[in-house]
């Protein structure tokens, strides 16, 4: 049986289709990363990563391994945390990495990782910067947020109210001038001291369980508004746990990855999905 090789895999229930392509041979059309995460045609995923050589897509990167990130829309994005854990802990069970840490290159830069034994996987994220502050609107409701850059664009909301009773399955507004290539969006609740719990729409994908650059985000907004820059918390989502460090020009974020199945795509059906 012949087919283009695929895994799936998630952290804290983000999930991911994995498509190895070290020589950076495969064609990721839009129309075909979508069919590829659409639940009922495709395999079914909020995005797609493909394992490929930097060098093969003369990327710059002190890492041999590159993270070509597609929204589940088809869409290119810079960055994924959950990502990358799951990418990480990829090539180590595959002998293309070593237990321990290396380096996974991303389109928001290099991202250091380290893998743990117990199979948790730890990204150091680079900068969570505030940017400033805008609105979003769920079913016509305005909440107040703290703009922060990632490596990607997130906009942090700090309810009263339980997350858990938004209605998030239609795409909530925002300021297209504020972000002109879209947002991820971020409602989150304090559970008490070095505590949150995150509810996430985002950009690409829709309600997710779990977003890594998005706790990150969660924790540097909530630590600004307490009118400071450093700390740490776990963040509860939907999916699981994360831990999440943020600092002046740095973060981590360490959680879980999980390689749950694999297989070989039909190559009919990928030349079909391709156009």
């Amino acid at each position: 049986m012949g087919g283009i090789e695929f895994l799936k895999g998630h952290g804290t229930q983000n999930d991911f289709v994995l498509l190895p392509d070290p020589a950076g041979r495969l064609e990721l059309t839009e129309a075909r990363v979508a069919a590829l995460c659409d639940r009922r045609r495709g395999l079914g995923a909020d995005g797609v990563l493909r394992v490929v050589r930097a060098a093969a897509l003369d990327e710059p990167s002190a890492g041999e391994w590159f993270m070509d990130y597609r929204n589940a829309d088809g869409s290119i994005a810079e960055m994924c945390g959950n990502g990358v854990r799951v990418f990480a802990r990829y090539l180590v069970d595959s002998g293309l990495a070593a237990e321990g840490g290396f380096v996974v290159g991303t389109r928001a830069g290099d991202r250091p990782v380290v893998v743990h034994p117990d199979r948790s996987v730890t990204v150091h994220m680079g900068p969570a910067t505030i940017t400033g502050t805008s609105v979003t609107m769920v079913a016509g409701r305005p909440f107040s947020g703290v703009a922060v850059d990632v490596g990607n664009p997130h906009l942090v909301s700090l309810l009263d109210d339980d997350v858990a009773d938004l209605d998030l399955r239609e795409q909530p507004d925002f300021d297209h001038d504020v972000f002109p290539h879209g947002v991820n969006l971020e409602f989150v609740n304090r559970l008490g001291e070095g505590a949150l719990r995150m509810r996430v729409h985002e950009r690409g994908v829709g309600e997710t369980r779990a977003c890594g650059t998005g706790t990150v985000a969660a924790v540097a907004a909530a630590f600004h508004l307490a009118g400071t820059d450093t700390g740490a918390s776990t963040v509860d989502v939907p999916g699981g746990r994360v831990a999440v460090t943020v600092s002046r020009g740095a973060s981590t974020l360490s959680g879980p990855a999980e390689i749950v199945a694999r297989g070989e795509i039909d190559e009919g059906w990928w030349a079909a999905a391709g156009s």
